[in-house]
């Protein structure tokens, strides 16, 4: 499944971790957006470790992106980092 994980986390250390997290997943595409492409299995995990580390009022969304929405996407301006990642 592809999914566009967003995070709003005002404490460095632990929004360092929740990156390092999604970072083991997926792509980093903006400041606190990455892209995954993972398993069911994977996305439990990762959601598991999430919550083992965020705190109250940390925030963290996941959307689950069709094959459409895939195909739909549109980048203007800046284009991604290139970091190495199961994503495209």
């Amino acid at each position: 499944m592809r999914l566009a994980v967003t995070y709003d986390i005002s404490d460095n250390r632990i929004r360092t971790r929740v990156f390092r997290i999604l970072e083991s997943y997926g792509a980093w595409k903006q400041y606190s957006v990455f892209e995954l492409e993972i398993s069911d299995v994977q996305r439990l995990e990762m959601e598991a470790k999430i919550k083992a580390v965020i705190e109250p009022g940390d925030k963290v969304r996941i959307y689950e992106l069709c094959e459409r929405c895939v195909g739909a996407i549109v980048e203007i301006g800046e284009k991604s980092p290139k970091r190495k990642s199961n994503v495209i």
